[in-house]
């Protein structure tokens, strides 16, 4: 009977290997900087996963808080699991490139950027993997819902606006979304996974810029197709000085010196005026947001993309009159960001 019930359990192990090996593997890169408070947490909801095999680089850079310590000992209590590795960096190098470092070391086909203060549900890579293995190679990247949650983890809404029956209010685009992407940012980065041959495709992220999102979607949307789930599939966390929000910031802005370079990048690729169009639209809001934050120089140079495209209107030049003499309104636009926030 033990002889039975022993060949029962090493049939199940072998299968369940075997079954692993069937699956394609998933890289999910997970980028720290000071994330000491929630590191573990994201971490594990790696490991917690429905789906194997997951390889998962872990990759510091150069935090100055506890981070480090944390992920040490999580790495230590997976009993030297091969598919877990970490990276600490001494020097800070920014998103893009500290990415780029985990990127040279993922083995999978499919490939996860996930920020250390993030968090995927259990069935989050399972439900990626089974929509794209349905899909054709013309797919680069699938995306979905957010739980969006606070600094205490409590979730305090979703991505995407929904009715109280969790209906969209809106659809979501998916397909071919090249212009919806240029003009507007509408997918919540952790969401997405990513075919890794798209990203050794364009050389990974572009280590010039400040972040990476956007210029992405901008460079990988125009060859290939973006699937929507339709489901909530990660928590991302909102915390008061998250790198989003860096695009406020007064003078000297680094977010929105890259974004001018992602929109040169793309007026160079477009091919047809409704691409320009759409392209306009963003310009459009990054010069008045340079504005707004005092970048004057960046307002004028974001009026030469405008004036390539011949599409600069009435209302952009009255911002590059009031940029031309300086005018500051920032103290207000400070204002009014708290009253959004409230």
């Amino acid at each position: 009977m033990k002889n039975k019930i022993s060949n029962f359990s090493k049939n199940s192990i072998f299968l369940k290997e075997k079954e692993k090996m069937d699956k394609p593997l998933v890289s999910v890169i997970a980028l720290c900087y000071n994330h000491a408070p929630y590191v573990e947490e994201s971490l594990a909801s790696v490991l917690a996963q429905t789906y194997q095999p997951i390889q998962l680089i872990v990759v510091d850079d150069a935090s100055n808080d506890e981070s480090v310590k944390i992920i040490q000992q999580f790495v230590n209590n997976q009993n030297n699991n091969e598919e877990v590795k970490f990276i600490r960096l001494t020097e800070n190098v920014g998103n893009c490139k500290a990415f780029n470092i985990g990127l040279a070391q993922a083995e999978g086909k499919y490939v996860i950027d996930l920020a250390s203060d993030d968090v995927l549900l259990p069935h989050c890579i399972e439900s990626q993997v089974n929509h794209f293995e349905k899909l054709g190679e013309e797919y680069g990247v699938v995306f979905s819902d957010v739980h969006l949650i606070d600094e205490k983890s409590k979730v305090i809404g979703q991505f995407y606006k929904r009715d109280k029956t969790g209906k969209l209010l809106q659809k979501v685009p998916s397909g071919e979304v090249y212009t919806k992407v240029l003009a507007k940012s509408f997918i919540s980065a952790p969401s997405m996974m990513i075919r890794k041959k798209v990203l050794e495709e364009i050389g990974g992220y572009d280590q010039s810029l400040s972040y990476e999102d956007y210029d992405f979607w901008a460079r990988t949307s125009k060859k290939y197709k973006y699937f929507f789930i339709n489901d909530i599939l990660v928590k991302k966390r909102i915390l008061k000085h998250s790198h989003g929000k860096a695009f406020y910031l007064k003078r000297n802005n680094k977010h929105l010196l890259s974004t001018l370079k992602i929109h040169e990048k793309a007026l160079a690729q477009n091919q047809t005026q409704e691409e320009n169009l759409a392209l306009a639209i963003s310009v459009r809001y990054h010069l008045r947001l340079s504005f707004f934050t005092e970048n004057f120089d960046l307002v004028f140079k974001f009026a030469e993309i405008l004036q390539k495209m011949q599409l600069l209107s009435w209302k952009d030049r009255f911002f590059i009159l009031l940029s031309k003499y300086k005018i500051s309104v920032y103290h207000l636009y400070k204002l009014f960001l708290r009253w959004r926030e409230s």
